[in-house]
């Protein structure tokens, strides 16, 4: 069983900066393809962006790109996200969740783990 948990949420204004982490316990993150996702009207969730296992590669979703920034350090088992130039409209809570495989990732299926989130506030 893997556990994830997410940090670094708070409030921010717009045009600030914020980095999240997703940390695993129970088996190393490093295992898993990792996603970040949050809420979005009429949808149960919209993806934010993916990372492989590797690292190798990478998908960031048109709504962010540019402005948000996924990556991982496998020696410490963290996926990061770090989020620039944030809008008010990337208030919501940030989810992490992984996956064996990097296809498809950005479908927001088949993943096996999901943390409790992490609250991102921006005021404008």
């Amino acid at each position: 069983q893997v556990q994830l948990a997410e940090s670094g949420g708070g409030l921010v204004q717009a045009g600030g900066s914020l980095r999240l982490s997703c940390a695993a316990s129970g088996r190393t993150l490093s295992m898993y393809a990792t996603g970040w996702f949050r809420p979005a009207p009429g949808k149960e969730r919209e993806f934010v962006a993916i990372i492989a296992r590797d690292g190798g590669r990478t998908l960031t979703a048109d709504s962010v790109k540019g402005r948000f920034t996924i990556s991982r350090d496998n020696a410490k088992g963290t996926v990061y996200l770090q989020m620039n130039s944030l809008k008010p409209e990337d208030t919501a809570i940030y989810y992490c969740a992984a996956r064996s495989g990097f296809l498809n990732g950005a479908q927001g299926v088949e993943y096996n783990y999901w943390g409790q989130g992490t609250q991102v506030t921006v005021s404008s």
